[in-house]
């Protein structure tokens, strides 16, 4: 299991980084301090297969249970993984319902994979599945969420920004 002060939050071989996310016109919670001491969090995308994925780092302000991280840290970063997913996918959305099964603590300073993916799409509902998997391959916790597409008139600058449009770009201006 990969315990870090400093984590290694770098881009996996095949893998685009999704770093115009931390540009959008708002800050994430989760994902909004990319040197933060709480949580760092970055996503990616596989080019060939459409494939989304993150990396997440839990650091010392996370802290729930002595030496690993707060439930609630786990929840907030697989909710924003399944989130960022349907939206770089070509949903733009908002979780409407969120389940959580925590299966392992997570210790402080680990680097987990965030694995999140689309199950179904029946008009606005958007389906979504995930986990978050250390690299021994234990998995942490298992997420499923109920998002609703948004009204694309009320958040087509933000949907547009978040959209993936390939070769490496996420619809930004100028990108």
């Amino acid at each position: 299991m990969s315990r870090q002060s400093e984590p290694d939050l770098g881009t996996p071989e095949g893998w685009v980084a999704l770093d115009t996310i931390s540009s959008l016109p708002t800050r994430s919670f989760v994902s909004g301090d990319p040197r933060g001491r709480r949580l760092r969090v970055r996503y990616f995308l596989r080019e060939r297969d459409g494939a989304f994925m993150g990396k997440a780092w839990f650091g010392e302000e996370c802290e729930g249970p002595p030496g690993h991280a707060h439930g609630g840290s786990l929840a907030a970063v697989i909710d924003e993984g399944m989130g960022v997913a349907a939206w770089v996918l070509g949903h733009p959305s908002v979780a409407a319902e969120l389940t959580v099964k925590f299966l392992e603590m997570v210790p402080l300073g680990t680097v987990v994979q965030i694995d999140a993916w689309i199950v179904q799409v029946d008009g606005k509902k958007v389906v979504t599945a995930g986990g978050l998997i250390g690299d021994d391959g234990t998995i942490f916790c298992e997420g499923h969420g109920l998002f609703v597409e948004l009204d694309p008139s009320r958040f087509r600058e933000l949907a547009d920004h978040a959209r993936y449009t390939g070769e490496g770009s996420l619809g930004l201006p100028g990108s």
